[in-house]
């Protein structure tokens, strides 16, 4: 087997199973917040506390991975495109 043959087949088959990923799971843990929804803050003696809520997932702890936003989007086209009037 050619290295060429081998790289497409490798990239075919980690495209595949992150396709998957997207249709199974479309959300992933928030990448600020670590799916917590919200920051760690420390008291004085050490323990830790609740802070403020995620801006960048608004307090959920998830966000819509990258392959599921281009299909969204894809999708949001393709309808608008072929409207029947």
């Amino acid at each position: 087997m050619s290295f060429a043959l081998l790289a497409i087949t490798l990239t075919l088959g980690v495209t595949l199973c992150y396709i998957a990923v997207c249709a199974a799971s479309p959300f992933g843990d928030c990448r600020r917040c670590h799916g917590m929804g919200h920051a760690l803050k420390h008291d004085r003696k050490g323990r830790p506390k609740r802070g403020k809520d995620c801006r960048r997932c608004h307090a959920t702890g998830k966000r819509i991975r990258v392959g599921r936003w281009l299909y969204n989007r894809w999708a949001r086209i393709y309808r608008a495109g072929t409207d029947t009037p």
